[in-house]
């Protein structure tokens, strides 16, 4: 029997159908963030096998039960790296269940991290993540106190300002990250040049990307696991495991995080980092939230939605001044417009 494989849109409503239906007979659903999905079809059109893309991941694998075996796996991945090559991708990541890891080693990808168990990050360079700690290391200071802020300062606020006041207040040396996935509502660039400036009067800093490493909600793949709180806890277990080779190349001993009154997901993330970094010789340190008027505590959130309302007085009062120079400029405007028209900004 031949098979073919066929890109599928997103208004292909039955061609989605039937690629539900084949992922729910392997135990996954469909992650919610995707840019490209392909099936892999038989004489008869039949769907026999899947996978997706999301940015620079693969992702959404699965293969009928009647025609595992005949290697079509293989040609699904090889797909969609091709795909990926055409959009100029060359650096891949995956994330696939512990027991399918060799399978995917077979083809080239190197694991980075794993939380037992549940999931395994991998990508298609060998000395890819080696290398993003031996740059990290060129700014190591084995002497003194080394401590790490991780943010997304979407945008850059009194709150952040004040995390990281904080944390190099007890430092000597205070490593800060600003994530650099390019899928907030303020682009990359400019939350870390708002962080680089927000940060400035801190001679203590480094800052640093995140790069494709420490992951976000966003790219995290939720579609084999069971629950919202399992996903939570598996990419907190995930991060926390990157996380500690970093602070291994970087000799740090404590990392610094933000008091989380509004959202569940990121009070687990919080308590699972409170569990696991102590036990690997790296304190957590949860810092009170700091608080606007009226002792509301200051959040991104609030600040996007004061600039969705054209509140620019209630963003001014929650956002360092230069935050605000920025958020003023005719250079902001994209973004003003961008952040207006977004249905939801109050997310986490």
């Amino acid at each position: 029997m031949s098979y073919f494989i066929s890109p599928i849109g997103p208004g292909d409503r039955r061609a989605l159908e039937q690629v539900d239906r084949l992922l729910e007979h392997e135990g996954i659903q469909r992650d919610k963030n995707l840019d490209y999905i392909c099936g892999m079809y038989d004489d008869d059109y039949q769907l026999v096998a899947t996978g997706s893309c999301f940015g620079s991941t693969l992702r959404c694998f699965a293969v009928d039960h009647g025609h595992q075996g005949e290697g079509l796996l293989n040609e699904i991945i090889t797909h969609l790296m091709a795909v990926q090559a055409d959009r100029g991708n060359v650096r891949l990541f995956l994330y696939t269940k512990p027991d399918a890891a060799k399978f995917f080693g077979d083809l080239g990808f190197y694991e980075i991290a794993r939380v037992p168990d549940k999931l395994v990050f991998m990508e298609n360079r060998k000395d890819g993540f080696q290398s993003y700690l031996s740059s990290l290391a060129k700014t190591a200071r084995p002497d003194g106190v080394s401590a790490a802020v991780v943010m997304n300062a979407n945008p850059f606020t009194l709150g952040h300002q004040y995390l990281a006041e904080t944390a190099a207040a007890a430092c000597d040396t205070l490593h800060l990250f600003v994530v650099s996935e390019d899928l907030s509502l303020v682009p990359a660039s400019v939350r870390k040049m708002l962080v680089q400036k927000g940060v400035a009067h801190l001679p203590n800093v480094a800052l640093h990307d995140c790069g494709p490493y420490m992951i976000s909600s966003a790219t995290f793949p939720s579609y084999f696991l069971k629950d919202q709180k399992t996903v939570v806890e598996a990419q907190a277990r995930l991060d926390l495991a990157i996380f500690l080779r970093i602070a291994a190349a970087l000799h740090i001993t404590a990392r610094f995080v933000g008091e989380e009154p509004f959202s569940e997901a990121t009070g687990i993330y919080n308590r699972v980092m409170e569990a696991t970094l102590p036990a690997s010789g790296v304190a957590c340190r949860v810092i009170p939230r700091k608080t606007g008027d009226g002792q509301t505590p200051i959040s991104a959130s609030a600040a996007r939605l004061a600039l969705k309302q054209n509140d620019l007085n209630a963003f001014r009062r929650m956002v360092p001044e230069s935050t605000f120079a920025w958020f003023s400029s005719p250079e902001a405007l994209p973004v003003l417009r961008r952040i207006q028209q977004a249905e939801n900004v109050w997310h986490h």
